[in-house]
C-alpha cells in the first residue's frame, strides 16, 4: 500500500504557477518551473526562489538545550554564540549517520534544528530515545514553510520586502525578524553553492510572504525553482545529499565528513566510541569526485571499474549545466581512491571519468 502524502502549505500556488509536481520524500513537491537548466542558470547568475517547507523542524527548549544538542551532535555545538548556526551529522550509536543537520543556536535554552524531510519521524524518534538533560523537545515540521532565495541577487531581491539589514546577517548565523510584515527566522545558508538565505515562517503566514516576494520582483529578477535544478546546484558545489551519499550504513569519515565529527568535545556524545575506532581503523572506501573525459551520463548506481576490477559505485550523477559535462560523486575502494582516473559502466560501456576532491564549481 503506497504512503498517503503530506502536502506543503503551498501545494496550490506552485500549481497554478505551472510547476511539476512530484512526489519526494513523502510530499507532493515543485520539481520544475520552465526547466532545469534555466532554473539551474538563474540561481548561478540572478537568484532563484525554492519552496523547501517539505524540510523538518525540531525545537529544543529548556536550561539544558545546548547539552542536550550537543549529546546527539557530532559537531560542537557548546561553541555556537546566539544567532550562530552549524552543520553537523547525527549518528547511531554503531557511528552509521542517521541524518545531516543544520543547528541553530536561538538562545542559550533555544536550539532550532533542520532536518530532511525524509527523515523527519526517524530523526525525532532518534533525538527522543537519547535526549538527556532538562529540556523539550517538539516536532514543529507543521508549523513553518520555508523558503530558500539563492543566488548572486538573493541580498538585493530579499530585502526589498524584509523589516531589517539583511547585510547584518553573516554566513551561517541567523537573525528573527519580518519578512513582509511576518517574524521569520532568518538564515544566511543554503544548499547551492551561491550565497543566500533560507526563511523560516510559521505556515499560516507563508502564502503571504510567497505572494510578496514574487510581487516584489520579477520573473526575469527571480526565478521559480523546483528541486531538479537543486540537485544539480547542490551536485557542482559538491554538497552530499542523504540516501545517496550518506545512509545509516556509512560512517562521517568515508562520506568526508571528518571536519563535522569532534571526538575531543566535552560532552559525550552518541557513536563517539564507534567513531573513534572507526577513524583509528580507517575507512575501507573514500567518496570522491567524478569528471566524465567525452559523451555520457552517469546516475546512481553506476558501477566503478579500474581495468576489470569493480572498485565503486556511483551515488549522484548528472549532466552540469554550468561545467556542459556529466559530473558525479562515488565511493572508491580506498586502495584506488588516490587514482587519477577510473570507469564507469553506463548501459554496458565503459566511459573515463577523472577523480577529484575538490568541488566542481565555487563561486569563489
Amino acid at each position: 500500500m503506497s504512503q498517503e502524502l503530506r502536502h506543503i502549505p503551498l501545494e496550490d500556488r506552485h500549481v497554478a504557477l505551472g510547476a511539476k509536481m512530484v512526489p519526494f520524500a513523502g510530499y507532493l513537491m515543485p520539481v520544475q518551473y520552465t526547466g532545469l537548466i534555466d532554473e539551474h542558470q538563474a540561481v548561478r547568475t540572478r537568484a532563484g526562489l525554492f519552496d523547501v517547507s517539505h524540510m523538518g523542524e525540531v525545537e529544543i527548549v529548556g536550561k539544558d538545550a545546548i547539552a542536550v544538542i550537543d549529546g546527539l551532535v557530532t559537531n560542537d555545538a557548546t561553541k555556537l554564540v546566539d544567532g550562530q548556526a552549524m552543520y553537523t551529522v547525527m549518528c547511531k550509536p554503531d557511528g552509521g549517520i542517521v541524518d545531516d543537520l543544520i543547528v541553530y543556536r536561538l538562545a542559550e535554552d533555544h536550539v532550532f534544528v533542520c532536518v530532511n524531510a525524509s527523515n523527519r519521524d526517524k530523526d525525532f524518534a532518534h533525538m527522543r530515545q537519547y535526549a538527556r538533560g532538562e529540556a523539550t523537545l517538539t516536532d514543529r515540521g507543521d508549523a513553518y514553510g520555508q523558503f530558500a532565495i539563492q543566488g548572486p541577487d538573493a541580498q538585493t531581491l530579499l530585502q526589498r520586502i524584509a523589516g531589517i539589514d539583511l547585510s547584518a546577517i553573516g554566513a551561517f548565523r541567523c537573525q528573527f525578524g519580518p519578512i513582509a510584515g511576518h517574524v521569520s527566522l532568518i538564515a544566511r545558508t543554503g544548499y547551492t553553492g551561491e550565497d543566500g538565505f533560507e526563511i523560516y515562517v510559521p505556515a499560516e503566514h507563508a502564502g503571504a510572504v510567497f505572494d510578496a516576494l514574487i510581487e516584489a520582483t520579477s520573473r526575469e529578477e527571480l526565478a521559480l525553482c523546483g528541486l531538479g535544478c537543486r540537485d544539480t546546484l547542490r551536485l557542482e558545489a559538491r554538497l552530499n545529499l542523504y540516501g545517496q551519499e550518506m545512509d545509516e550504513q556509512t560512517n562521517p569519515f568515508e562520506a568526508g565528513l571528518a571536519w563535522v565529527v569532534k571526538l575531543d568535545k566535552s560532552t559525550p556524545f552518541i557513536g563517539q566510541q564507534a567513531l573513534t575506532e572507526l577513524k583509528a581503523a580507517g575507512p575501507g572506501r573514500r567518496l570522491r569526485g567524478l569528471v566524465v573525459e567525452g559523451r555520457g551520463i552517469i546516475r546512481h548506481g553506476h558501477d566503478i571499474f579500474v581495468d576489470d576490477q569493480k572498485v565503486g559505485v556511483v551515488t549522484s550523477g548528472t549532466y552540469s549545466p554550468t561545467l556542459e559535462q556529466s559530473i558525479g560523486l562515488g565511493y572508491i575502494d580506498v586502495e584506488h581512491a588516490e587514482r587519477a582516473k577510473v570507469e564507469v559502466e553506463v548501459r554496458g560501456r565503459r566511459i573515463a571519468a577523472a577523480v577529484t576532491k575538490k568541488a566542481f564549481y565555487s563561486r569563489k
